[in-house]
């Protein structure tokens, strides 16, 4: 067997293998996670809740404190790390693309006991993305045991998190795709075989030990060529709902910031805000995860008006759960909520379109596509789940129309980010959703020519004309006697200049804007300025606020590194 056959095969036996285990382990994960959850529920609905039931009017007063128990004992998780606040799904994002894989166990630790102590006691959000989490922590601590390379870690993470949300949804083709749309950012490539791998290990491990996946039951249904406007309708509707809730639950996040109270109080205040809307709808999925509320849906048990308030009281109590600190996924609230304003919608349809509207339930398929659509900007992921979750194409074309709407329209008002994105915005990371992350990934110190070809101020235009004859460089920053830069200098400002003037100093013909970076920028930030500057230097400075010149990043400099880049995020 030639040898470059034999490197290529040993490769690829390392990958499938280790994909192989990660898909276990997130599948155990997986499994682990919702024993804990399931204790954790048993604990707070069935030993506290009995103890402090109290009726009130029809109301049992005692739903209002577990929610607040429950935070309250997250808060000491948070003291200890705050970094455990909120889904997990933007944790794995920056893993893989700003921190080479890595995620330290004790984070993983205390944000799946907290998370699992937040929906056991009621608090409104979704395990799914916790579960993804726990995938991508626990194979990250696999490679680093191995002590694989950065590639092979950052690709097992999202072998996890693939592990992990097809487990949960027994759709291992969604998972998948949910992992490539989410962490690679729709970036499909040959790294699909060993996700696929992994989806498929995980959900089978998940499978194997609980029998189901998802408790929830999806009923047959279908539409007609002539419902498509309306899905078309519902998209619009949904997505720029998704759109305003994004912003709306980090507007909740910022309010609880600024009010200035202990952070161990905040959560407590959160639970019993969820509490006492629970307590108003106990039966109906606001507490948790939801799944029962969205099985009444489904099954068309639900009034137009409950249906309408539901989802307005699952947006809040997720907000209040998320915004006072908490931990856990939106995941599944993103669903609940689709569900129930998608039903309604076919509801209200079906009374104005009696000959035209075949069931209220695809509408409520639809509506849940729509609304997770847009606020995650995964669209292909919801396409397949529903038909996953139905074992059905009927649906496809209704849920394909409302997924794409519903993408393109919150995406239009969250101007290229999502419910994920938004909270990596709000460390520093600047994302966007729809392409590879490459160039966000690499800073301007790392590329940045550290011992720059300069001009002085003083020089002459026929001084610059020998340097470029002499470098082959065409652009040059311009400093004074102290070395601070100020300007830029190219061989367009010298074409076309008359002889005598080649003579005079280069401060007289420097502009008065112009581009420059630091070495704490981004590389697309660099791109960026030399785009807008039209410039094919950057002058690099200390720092913000100085002028010292530190060196230079051209846009070749950027170009090589966007090219080492895009390989190291492949396999191949």
């Amino acid at each position: 067997m030639p040898q470059g056959n034999g490197r290529y095969l040993r490769k690829w036996g390392t990958v499938i293998v280790f994909s192989i285990a990660a898909g276990i382990v997130g599948g155990i994960g997986a499994v682990a996670f919702r024993v804990l959850v399931g204790a954790a529920h048993a604990l707070f609905f069935r030993t506290i809740l009995p103890r402090i039931s109290y009726g009130f009017h029809g109301l049992n007063l005692g739903y209002l404190l577990l929610p607040a128990l429950g935070a309250l004992a997250v808060s000491f998780f948070i003291r200890e790390c705050p970094e455990i606040r909120g889904n997990g799904i933007p944790e794995v994002v920056e893993a893989v693309i700003f921190k080479r894989g890595n995620i330290p166990g004790k984070f993983a630790v205390l944000k799946t006991v907290a998370t699992a102590i937040t929906i056991g006691s009621g608090g409104s959000v979704g395990r799914e993305g916790p579960i993804g989490f726990i995938g991508a922590s626990l194979t990250s601590l696999l490679a680093g045991w191995f002590n694989l390379s950065k590639e092979m870690r950052k690709l097992l993470v999202t072998c996890g998190l693939a592990a992990g949300i097809a487990g949960t949804f027994n759709t291992p083709l969604a998972g998948a795709m949910f992992a490539l749309e989410v962490v690679y950012m729709g970036a499909f490539s040959i790294n699909l075989v060993p996700i696929f791998i992994a989806s498929v290990t995980g959900n089978a491990v998940t499978l194997a030990v609980l029998q189901r996946a998802v408790e929830i039951e999806v009923p047959e249904t279908g539409h007609t060529l002539f419902e498509l406007p309306l899905f078309f309708a519902l998209g619009l509707i949904l997505g720029l709902l998704a759109a305003f809730y994004a912003r709306f639950l980090y507007g909740v996040v910022d309010g609880f910031e600024r009010v200035g109270l202990p952070e161990a109080v905040k959560p407590v205040i959160g639970g019993l805000g969820v509490g006492f809307l629970g307590m108003l709808f106990p039966a109906y999925g606001i507490f948790g995860i939801g799944y029962e509320g969205m099985g009444m849906a489904f099954r068309g048990e639900l009034a137009v008006g409950l249906l309408v308030t539901l989802a307005a009281v699952k947006m809040l109590a997720t907000a209040l759960t998320i915004g006072s600190g908490q931990s856990g996924g939106v995941f599944a609230p993103s669903l609940y909520i689709g569900t129930m304003f998608g039903a309604a919608f076919g509801s209200v349809m079906s009374v104005l379109l009696p000959s035209h509207v075949s069931s209220p339930t695809v509408y409520a398929l639809a509506g849940m596509a729509a609304f997770f659509s847009g606020m995650t900007q995964a669209p292909i992921t919801q396409i397949l789940m529903v038909t996953e979750l139905t074992k059905s194409y009927a649906v496809l074309p209704a849920v394909m129309t409302s997924a794409t709407i519903g993408f393109l329209t919150a995406r239009f008002f969250l101007k290229g980010e999502s419910i994920y994105t938004l909270k990596l915005s709000r460390k520093g990371y600047h994302v966007r959703t729809g392409r590879p992350v490459i160039l966000e990934t690499i800073s301007v110190g790392e590329i940045m020519t550290k011992e720059p070809v300069y001009v002085r101020k003083t020089d002459t235009l026929l001084d610059v004309e020998r340097l470029i004859a002499e470098t082959g460089h065409d652009c040059f920053p311009v400093v004074d006697e102290g070395g601070e830069v100020i300007g830029v200098i190219g061989i367009k400002d010298i074409l076309k200049r008359p002889v005598l003037q080649k003579g005079m100093p280069v401060e007289r013909f420097l502009g008065d804007s112009y581009g420059v970076t630091y070495p704490s920028e981004t590389a697309e930030e660099a791109f960026e300025k030399l785009m807008e500057y039209d410039q094919n230097l950057l002058p690099v400075l200390e720092c913000p606020g100085s002028r010292k010149l530190v060196g230079v990043i051209t846009k070749r400099d950027i170009y090589r590194a966007y090219y080492r880049g895009l390989e190291g995020m492949y396999i191949e």
